[in-house]
């Protein structure tokens, strides 16, 4: 266990032996970068159809949520740095069960994010490469992602450094050409003023609904920085900036981006959906090689998806091994790195891959159905482990409440009722309702195993 100060003592609360081989730039960058993911450029297109220009709510009331969210782990990941995150921290706050339920279903959705990424990417190459297959691009990905974690974690950093500022200067870029274009200062560009902002809701509160669950999901990832952030040099200093600064990323990249994209392109434009809101937009500003343009920066941010993930599934895999919840050959360290957790992890990402091949229709869609939701029952673990967890900080060590959740309890308790109402719009929904019943199954039965692991060791005086 950590000292009472923990700022002085960066070790991992779970008494692994992994390096600390992050730099505070890599943490900031993963920070700052790992908030602008494959799911803003390519999956907010379906939101602004659904939404128009409401998609602009939608995105500030589901980045709020992550907010909060984000504010809750950051209080308990710098109380208690572990590679195992929110996983360890259910385990502290309400048993071992939770640890156990959350760790294996987010393991399990970052693997299967992998291979989709994965696919995503090797997609845009074939592209480019007509006469190369897209599954040769796939095992390159895999191989070179996989070789970089299992090399040392400082490579990780060092990629997720660069893909991350590849991806803010890309973003920021674009935020500056879209607000100069709608001031009218643009060279060759007229500004569209509000003419495409007229009407709020074109589908009613229903499409604010839609475009409010596919905000949600694109938000999955930021938890990331608080699984590496033990990793680091100094991980309480880590956690407190990121989460600290995570306000005015997510307002900036995705509501401002969002805005600057509504109010430049009609919401019911086809190329919004056919091409992507970023590819409009700048088409509409005149940008030659839009197109390509954009790929190549969706093939940055699925790179830099794959390899986050990767890491991100070897060390909560390794954190469950070490407290007693997985099989003991995954928790072998060699040079500082779970290198057999992040060869387990890379192969299952590579087997989903096959299974899109194999069986698209039925295998590779219920396995995705099953993750659809895994990042709401996360958030519900974060905010219940919080409620728990803060009471005892303060009782017992209250030294160690480097960041503080606002407003406590009461905005943790809103929290949980916004992660409820997105529950019920989802099973409101015919598209989201199979996710959610899927996700649900899958929960189940992990917490079933997990309680009955819980027992027996118990029985055993363990």
């Amino acid at each position: 266990m950590p000292s009472t100060t923990p700022v002085e003592t960066p070790t991992d609360t779970d008494g692994v032996s992994l390096s600390h081989g992050l730099k505070q730039r890599h943490l900031s960058m993963i920070a700052l970068g790992g908030v602008i993911g494959a799911g803003l450029f390519v999956g907010s297109g379906a939101g602004i159809a659904a939404a128009g220009p409401s998609i602009v709510i939608a995105y500030a009331l589901s980045g709020l949520l992550v907010m909060l969210v984000m504010r809750m782990l950051g209080e308990m990941s710098a109380a208690y740095p572990s590679s195992g995150s929110f996983s360890s921290h259910a385990e502290r706050a309400i048993g071992p069960w939770a640890g156990f339920t959350a760790g294996w279903a987010f393991w399990v959705l970052l693997c299967t994010a992998v291979g989709l990424e994965g696919i995503g990417a090797a997609q845009i190459v074939h592209g480019w490469l007509p006469g190369t297959p897209e599954w040769a691009w796939v095992a390159l990905f895999m191989v070179v992602f996989c070789g970089t974690n299992l090399a040392a974690v400082k490579n990780f950093g060092e990629f997720e450094f660069w893909f991350a500022a590849l991806k803010v200067g890309a973003i920021s870029l674009f935020l500056v050409l879209g607000v100069l274009a709608l001031a009218g200062v643009l060279p060759g560009t007229d500004s569209p003023g509000g003419s495409n902002l007229t009407e709020l809701l074109p589908n009613g509160g229903e499409g604010l609904v839609i475009g409010l669950l596919a905000s949600v999901f694109a938000y999955g990832g930021l938890e990331t920085v608080t699984i590496a952030a033990a990793e680091s040099q100094d991980p309480v200093r880590g956690v407190a900036r990121a989460v600290r600064t995570a306000m005015w990323r997510i307002a900036l990249f995705y509501v401002g981006s969002m805005a600057v994209v509504v109010a430049l392109v009609p919401w019911d434009s086809p190329q919004v959906v056919e091409d992507g809101p970023y590819v409009a937009a700048l088409d509409r500003l005149g940008i030659p090689g839009a197109g390509q343009l954009m790929n190549v920066v969706v093939l940055v941010a699925l790179l830099s998806a794959m390899n986050a993930n990767i890491y991100g599934a070897s060390r909560i895999g390794y954190s469950l091994v070490e407290r007693g919840q997985g099989p003991a050959w995954l928790g072998r360290v060699s040079g500082g790195v779970p290198r057999v957790a992040v060869l387990v992890s890379s192969v299952f990402g590579f087997l989903c891959v096959l299974l899109s091949y194999w069986r698209p229709d039925d295998v590779f869609a219920w396995l995705l159905n099953m993750i659809g939701a895994v990042i709401l029952v996360v958030w519900i673990f974060i905010a219940v482990s919080q409620l728990r967890l803060r009471r005892r900080l303060e009782r017992e060590t209250p030294e160690r409440l480097a960041v503080r959740m606002w407003a406590f309890p009461w905005l943790t308790w809103v929290a949980l009722a916004g992660m409820v109402t997105v529950f019920v719009f989802m099973a409101r929904e015919p598209d989201t309702r199979v996710q959610l019943y899927s996700t649900g199954a899958m929960t189940l039965a992990l917490a079933a195993v997990g309680y009955a692991w819980q027992r027996t060791r118990a029985r055993a005086g363990r």
